[in-house]
Protein backbone atom coordinates (compact mmCIF):
# COMPACT_ATOMS: atom_id res chain seq x y z
CA UNK A 1 0.00 0.00 0.00
CA UNK A 2 1.42 3.36 -1.03
CA UNK A 3 0.49 6.49 0.92
CA UNK A 4 1.81 10.02 0.51
CA UNK A 5 1.72 12.40 3.47
CA UNK A 6 1.36 15.90 2.03
CA UNK A 7 1.47 19.49 3.25
CA UNK A 8 1.57 22.89 1.56
CA UNK A 9 2.43 26.47 2.51
CA UNK A 10 0.65 29.33 0.79
CA UNK A 11 0.62 33.11 0.34
CA UNK A 12 -2.68 33.38 2.22
CA UNK A 13 -5.86 31.59 3.19
CA UNK A 14 -8.10 31.55 0.12
CA UNK A 15 -7.26 30.62 -3.48
CA UNK A 16 -10.42 32.43 -4.61
CA UNK A 17 -8.66 35.65 -3.62
CA UNK A 18 -5.71 34.79 -5.85
CA UNK A 19 -3.54 33.20 -3.18
CA UNK A 20 -1.03 30.62 -4.36
CA UNK A 21 0.98 27.66 -3.14
CA UNK A 22 4.61 28.49 -2.33
CA UNK A 23 5.81 25.16 -0.93
CA UNK A 24 4.82 21.50 -1.37
CA UNK A 25 6.25 18.81 0.87
CA UNK A 26 5.49 15.08 0.63
CA UNK A 27 6.86 11.94 2.25
CA UNK A 28 6.08 8.40 1.18
CA UNK A 29 4.81 5.47 3.24
CA UNK A 30 4.97 1.97 1.78
CA UNK A 31 3.09 -0.57 3.87
CA UNK A 32 3.12 1.97 6.73
CA UNK A 33 6.88 2.44 6.68
CA UNK A 34 8.59 5.70 5.76
CA UNK A 35 10.83 5.55 2.71
CA UNK A 36 13.44 8.01 1.47
CA UNK A 37 11.30 8.87 -1.56
CA UNK A 38 10.10 12.40 -0.82
CA UNK A 39 8.92 15.32 -2.95
CA UNK A 40 9.77 18.88 -1.93
CA UNK A 41 9.49 22.07 -3.94
CA UNK A 42 9.38 25.81 -3.24
CA UNK A 43 7.38 27.81 -5.80
CA UNK A 44 7.38 31.34 -7.17
CA UNK A 45 3.79 32.61 -6.65
CA UNK A 46 3.93 35.80 -8.77
CA UNK A 47 2.25 37.73 -5.97
CA UNK A 48 3.07 39.08 -2.52
CA UNK A 49 2.84 36.87 0.54
CA UNK A 50 0.37 38.09 3.17
CA UNK A 51 2.04 39.24 6.38
CA UNK A 52 0.00 36.82 8.45
CA UNK A 53 1.06 33.86 6.31
CA UNK A 54 4.72 34.94 6.40
CA UNK A 55 4.56 35.00 10.20
CA UNK A 56 3.45 31.37 10.16
CA UNK A 57 5.98 29.88 7.72
CA UNK A 58 8.73 32.51 7.52
CA UNK A 59 9.02 32.27 3.71
CA UNK A 60 9.69 35.54 1.89
CA UNK A 61 9.16 36.71 -1.69
CA UNK A 62 12.88 37.39 -1.95
CA UNK A 63 13.62 33.74 -1.13
CA UNK A 64 11.13 32.57 -3.78
CA UNK A 65 12.32 34.93 -6.53
CA UNK A 66 14.39 32.30 -8.35
CA UNK A 67 12.13 29.31 -7.66
CA UNK A 68 10.11 27.57 -10.41
CA UNK A 69 6.43 28.22 -10.96
CA UNK A 70 3.83 25.51 -10.37
CA UNK A 71 3.44 24.89 -14.10
CA UNK A 72 7.11 23.91 -14.28
CA UNK A 73 6.80 21.18 -11.64
CA UNK A 74 3.16 20.10 -12.11
CA UNK A 75 3.90 16.97 -14.12
CA UNK A 76 6.61 15.80 -11.70
CA UNK A 77 4.26 16.39 -8.77
CA UNK A 78 1.37 14.52 -10.41
CA UNK A 79 3.61 11.56 -11.28
CA UNK A 80 4.68 11.43 -7.64
CA UNK A 81 1.17 11.39 -6.12
CA UNK A 82 -0.71 9.55 -8.89
CA UNK A 83 -2.76 6.68 -7.46
CA UNK A 84 -1.51 7.09 -3.88
CA UNK A 85 -3.65 7.62 -0.82
CA UNK A 86 -2.94 11.20 0.30
CA UNK A 87 -2.73 11.80 4.05
CA UNK A 88 -3.36 15.50 4.76
CA UNK A 89 -4.16 17.47 7.92
CA UNK A 90 -7.15 19.71 7.15
CA UNK A 91 -7.33 18.26 3.65
CA UNK A 92 -9.95 20.67 2.20
CA UNK A 93 -7.44 23.53 2.58
CA UNK A 94 -4.54 21.86 0.77
CA UNK A 95 -6.71 20.09 -1.81
CA UNK A 96 -8.50 23.35 -2.59
CA UNK A 97 -5.20 25.09 -3.27
CA UNK A 98 -3.84 22.17 -5.32
CA UNK A 99 -6.98 22.03 -7.47
CA UNK A 100 -6.74 25.80 -7.99
CA UNK A 101 -3.14 25.45 -9.18
CA UNK A 102 -4.07 22.55 -11.47
CA UNK A 103 -6.88 24.55 -13.09
CA UNK A 104 -4.53 27.48 -13.65
CA UNK A 105 -1.99 25.14 -15.18
CA UNK A 106 -4.29 23.30 -17.57
CA UNK A 107 -8.03 23.69 -18.20
CA UNK A 108 -10.03 20.53 -17.60
CA UNK A 109 -7.27 18.70 -15.71
CA UNK A 110 -8.65 16.14 -13.23
CA UNK A 111 -8.86 17.23 -9.60
CA UNK A 112 -6.71 15.78 -6.85
CA UNK A 113 -9.60 13.63 -5.59
CA UNK A 114 -10.11 12.28 -9.11
CA UNK A 115 -6.51 11.10 -9.03
CA UNK A 116 -6.06 10.00 -5.41
CA UNK A 117 -7.94 8.85 -2.35
CA UNK A 118 -7.66 11.56 0.31
CA UNK A 119 -7.62 10.96 4.07
CA UNK A 120 -8.07 13.99 6.32
CA UNK A 121 -6.26 13.47 9.63
CA UNK A 122 -7.97 16.50 11.16
CA UNK A 123 -11.40 14.91 10.59
CA UNK A 124 -10.00 11.64 11.91
CA UNK A 125 -8.65 13.34 15.04
CA UNK A 126 -11.96 15.08 15.69
CA UNK A 127 -13.72 11.71 15.62
CA UNK A 128 -11.17 10.18 17.97
CA UNK A 129 -10.90 13.18 20.32
CA UNK A 130 -14.15 15.16 20.17
CA UNK A 131 -14.12 18.52 21.90
CA UNK A 132 -10.32 18.60 22.18
CA UNK A 133 -7.62 20.55 20.38
CA UNK A 134 -6.64 18.64 17.27
CA UNK A 135 -4.06 20.85 15.57
CA UNK A 136 -0.79 19.19 14.59
CA UNK A 137 1.08 20.50 17.65
CA UNK A 138 -1.67 19.26 19.98
CA UNK A 139 -1.61 15.82 18.35
CA UNK A 140 2.17 15.66 18.66
CA UNK A 141 1.81 16.23 22.40
CA UNK A 142 -1.03 13.70 22.69
CA UNK A 143 0.86 10.98 20.82
CA UNK A 144 4.37 11.78 22.14
CA UNK A 145 5.71 12.76 18.72
CA UNK A 146 8.78 14.99 18.96
CA UNK A 147 8.14 18.35 17.27
CA UNK A 148 10.65 20.39 19.27
CA UNK A 149 12.42 21.38 16.04
CA UNK A 150 9.23 22.96 14.61
CA UNK A 151 9.71 26.68 15.26
CA UNK A 152 7.93 27.68 12.03
CA UNK A 153 5.64 25.77 9.70
CA UNK A 154 7.35 24.13 6.74
CA UNK A 155 5.68 21.80 4.26
CA UNK A 156 8.28 19.02 4.26
CA UNK A 157 8.89 19.14 8.01
CA UNK A 158 5.16 19.17 8.73
CA UNK A 159 4.63 16.23 6.37
CA UNK A 160 7.31 14.25 8.22
CA UNK A 161 5.73 15.07 11.59
CA UNK A 162 2.24 14.28 10.30
CA UNK A 163 3.45 10.88 9.09
CA UNK A 164 4.51 10.02 12.64
CA UNK A 165 1.23 11.34 14.05
CA UNK A 166 -0.83 9.41 11.49
CA UNK A 167 0.95 6.14 12.27
CA UNK A 168 0.40 6.69 15.98
CA UNK A 169 -3.27 7.64 15.50
CA UNK A 170 -3.96 4.56 13.44
CA UNK A 171 -2.18 2.17 15.77
CA UNK A 172 0.96 1.70 13.71
CA UNK A 173 4.37 0.84 15.14
CA UNK A 174 6.49 3.96 14.74
CA UNK A 175 9.39 3.60 17.18
CA UNK A 176 10.58 -0.03 16.99
CA UNK A 177 11.32 -1.99 13.84
CA UNK A 178 12.01 -5.73 14.11
CA UNK A 179 14.81 -6.72 11.80
CA UNK A 180 15.49 -3.11 10.83
CA UNK A 181 18.40 -0.80 11.37
CA UNK A 182 18.91 2.89 12.04
CA UNK A 183 18.45 3.67 8.36
CA UNK A 184 14.83 2.51 8.43
CA UNK A 185 12.03 5.06 8.47
CA UNK A 186 13.50 7.54 6.06
CA UNK A 187 17.03 7.56 7.45
CA UNK A 188 16.12 8.63 10.97
CA UNK A 189 17.17 6.45 13.90
CA UNK A 190 13.89 4.95 15.17
CA UNK A 191 15.28 4.93 18.72
CA UNK A 192 15.35 8.73 18.80
CA UNK A 193 12.20 9.69 16.94
CA UNK A 194 9.89 9.57 19.97
CA UNK A 195 11.95 10.43 23.00
CA UNK A 196 10.19 10.04 26.31
CA UNK A 197 7.66 7.43 25.22
CA UNK A 198 9.18 4.88 27.68
CA UNK A 199 10.43 6.23 30.99
CA UNK A 200 13.81 4.63 31.82
CA UNK A 201 13.14 5.32 35.51
CA UNK A 202 9.88 3.37 35.58
CA UNK A 203 9.35 0.65 38.20
CA UNK A 204 10.58 -2.84 37.30
CA UNK A 205 7.94 -5.13 35.86
CA UNK A 206 6.63 -7.82 38.16
CA UNK A 207 7.36 -11.36 36.90
CA UNK A 208 4.86 -13.99 38.06
CA UNK A 209 6.14 -17.57 37.66
CA UNK A 210 3.94 -20.66 37.56
CA UNK A 211 3.83 -22.68 40.79
CA UNK A 212 3.89 -26.51 41.03
CA UNK A 213 0.09 -26.79 40.88
CA UNK A 214 -0.08 -24.68 37.70
CA UNK A 215 2.75 -26.66 36.08
CA UNK A 216 1.01 -29.96 36.88
CA UNK A 217 -2.28 -28.70 35.44
CA UNK A 218 -0.44 -27.56 32.30
CA UNK A 219 1.21 -30.98 31.89
CA UNK A 220 -2.10 -32.74 32.33
CA UNK A 221 -3.71 -30.54 29.71
CA UNK A 222 -0.94 -31.33 27.22
CA UNK A 223 -1.34 -35.06 27.84
CA UNK A 224 -5.09 -34.74 27.23
CA UNK A 225 -4.45 -32.99 23.92
CA UNK A 226 -1.90 -35.70 23.04
CA UNK A 227 -4.46 -38.45 23.64
CA UNK A 228 -7.32 -36.70 21.82
CA UNK A 229 -5.43 -35.65 18.69
CA UNK A 230 -4.50 -37.96 15.86
CA UNK A 231 -1.44 -35.82 15.16
CA UNK A 232 -0.41 -35.57 18.79
CA UNK A 233 0.40 -32.41 20.76
CA UNK A 234 2.65 -30.00 18.92
CA UNK A 235 3.89 -28.49 22.18
CA UNK A 236 5.15 -31.89 23.34
CA UNK A 237 6.75 -32.48 19.94
CA UNK A 238 8.55 -29.16 20.25
CA UNK A 239 9.86 -30.18 23.67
Amino acid sequence: MRQVVLDTETTGLDPREGHRIIEIGCVELIDRRLTRNSFHQYLQPDREIDAGAANVHGITNAFLADKPRFAEVAEDFLRYVEGAELIIHNAPFDVGFLDHELRRWRDGTPSIQDRCEVTDTLAMARRLHPGQRNGLDALCKRYSVDNSHRDLHGALLDAEILADVYLAMTGGQVAFHLGGDASDAGGRDPRTRHRGRIDPGRARLCVVRADETSCAAHAARLEAIQSASADGCLWLKAD
